[in-house]
């Protein structure tokens, strides 16, 4: 039985009721690995732990921080050979290019743009108004951080090292990372990395802690435990929605990034101008990662002409000629069914596709729909079901007027496309439904698809509800990350010997940004 990582050390969990393996999704086959289902015993050891760091971390200073950070990620290259072949058995995903080089160096990426915001400081927002002598920053919780991980990204979104874990340490947490049960041993290989660079660092040992599983009600004591400070979640709407009902309860912030059917407008110009091009972009962008990206573009919208019917059928082509990818799990295709019935018994017509796999390995057939936009919007609710896969639903609209109706219809969603004519000819059609769209979603593209989400500043990978739990946050995209996890800290008419370095007269760095008496500048008071 594999120990879990608590209060500085590997240890037997307490009373552990049950256990469970992994399983490669290739082979369908488990792996030998057994992986204890933790007590409120270790729960309550690993919050009590927590805190204990909270109270370190009061002597901590921000460059100290970073170099914690880039010493794990130093930690994690030196066992990246480790790291990737389990990964790769855990979840079927390719070691070359996907976990190699691709994912893993985004999550070195991802640590040291934390690790440069930390020591930048610009991040907490220092405000200093002079004449008041009121001053404020963004700090940290004073509790640990509870970190869910997704599925689909064993590495730039695993708990114990992925986007929420870097982001919270940088903002001053300790954080406490549940692995998922998709890929625990890779995330095992990533907490003994943290706890290394922990031994080596000026940081509580404490700073890290990590979970295999919790019973779900558990899981619901976790996220609204009086001692937590918050939690970052990234899963199934079904889970998110269970655990953002409990803390908000507990009045615990709790960020959420759940599914999403990222629409596409293919606009009658463009269809016109590059019909091949756009459906073979489509088929790639729904197949990349087997359709297991919660940027997929499961829906597009059309208004009802015959080009855009030969659209579909081209569409239909790819799907129908591509080989199904491997989903990772033993669930996938059974909650593929479930989604694909749904819009099939409120009136979506099947073009392709539409069985479950017969292969050696996890997989469903490539699959698309059709349905008219006034069924669509009978049920808009039920056509905007995520079928996490290879699954594209077309929504054929009647006019201008329909598909305006359309766009204003749709829930939100991390990302919103319109492919458009080169030369203009679509633009009052663009002007007349983006700025409906442009509200529903966190990230509006232009003639791309959106499956790519780069990791740089100006990034949102957010939106509105059920996209995420807050529209105003975004999960990838440093500094505005680090935010989620920090607690605006006021001080009024406190000396100057007693406040933070962050907002005392001197600049602490000499080129943090601050926002003095109105303006923002890098000047000393």
């Amino acid at each position: 039985m594999r120990k879990i990582l608590i209060d500085g050390g590997w240890r037997d969990s307490q009373n552990a009721g049950d256990f469970f393996l992994a399983t490669n999704p290739v082979t369908k086959s488990p792996l030998p690995e057994r992986y204890p289902v933790s007590s409120a015993e270790d729960v309550d050891d690993a919050i009590a732990a927590g805190v204990l760091a909270v109270e370190s971390l009061r002597s901590s200073t921000p460059e100290q921080i970073a170099d914690f950070l880039y010493g794990f990620s130093e930690e994690i290259l030196a066992v990246g050979d480790s790291l990737v072949e389990m990964a790769h058995l855990e979840t079927g995903l390719p070691a070359e290019p996907r976990l190699l080089s691709v994912e893993l160096p985004r999550t070195i990426n991802q640590l040291h743009q934390a690790a440069d915001a930390a020591r930048d400081r610009s991040w907490c927002l220092a405000t200093i108004d002079t004449q008041t002598n009121i001053r404020s920053k963004y700090g940290g919780l004073g509790g640990p951080v509870i970190v869910f991980g997704p599925n689909n990204f064993p590495f730039a979104f695993n708990s114990a090292a992925g986007g929420d874990f870097a982001a919270a340490i940088a903002a001053g947490n300790p954080v406490i990372a549940k692995a998922n049960t998709g890929h625990p041993g890779t995330t095992r290989i990533f907490a003994e990395a943290a706890l290394r660079a922990l031994e080596g660092s000026q940081l509580p040992e404490q700073m890290v802690q990590m979970l295999y599983r919790v019973p779900p009600d558990l899981g619901l004591q976790l996220v609204s435990h009086t001692n937590v400070g918050a939690t970052g979640f990234t899963g199934s709407r079904i889970s998110g929605l269970r655990l953002k009902a409990a803390a908000d309860q507990a009045g615990k912030p709790i960020y959420l990034e759940m599914s999403s059917i990222n629409p596409v407008f293919i606009l009658p110009g463009a269809v016109e101008e590059r019909l091949k091009a756009i459906a073979q972009e489509y088929f790639d962008s729904c197949a990349l990662g087997a359709g297991q990206f919660c940027t997929k573009p499961g829906l597009v919208v059309l208004l009802d002409q015959p080009l855009a019917r030969e659209l579909v059928s081209v569409t239909s082509d790819l799907f129908r000629s591509g080989t199904p990818g491997v989903l990772l799990s033993e669930r996938g295709p059974g909650e593929i069914k479930q989604a694909i019935d749904r819009y099939m018994v409120n009136g979506a017509e099947l073009v392709t596709g539409g069985k479950q796999g017969t292969a050696s390995y996890f997989c469903h057939a490539n699959t698309l729909l059709s349905v008219s936009g006034r069924k669509f919007l009978e049920n808009p609710d039920v056509f905007q079901t995520e079928a996490f896969g290879t699954v594209g639903l077309f929504v054929l609209a009647e006019d201008l007027g329909e598909l305006g109706t359309i766009a204003a219809s749709l829930e939100g969603s991390l990302t919103g496309t319109f492919y458009t004519h080169t030369a203009g000819e679509d633009d009052a059609i663009y002007e007349e439904i983006a700025p409906i769209v442009r509200t529903k979603v966190g990230r509006l593209l232009n003639d791309k698809m959106p499956t790519g989400v780069a990791v740089v500043p100006s990034m949102n990978h957010g939106g509105p509800f059920p996209a995420t739990g807050h529209p105003g946050f975004t999960a990838v995209g440093l500094p505005a990350s680090l935010r989620r996890f920090g607690a605006l800290h006021c001080f009024d008419s406190v000396s100057n010997s007693r406040l933070p370095s962050e907002i005392q007269d001197k600049n602490p760095t000499g080129e943090m940004w601050r926002y003095i008496d109105l303006r923002w500048t890098a000047e000393d008071i």
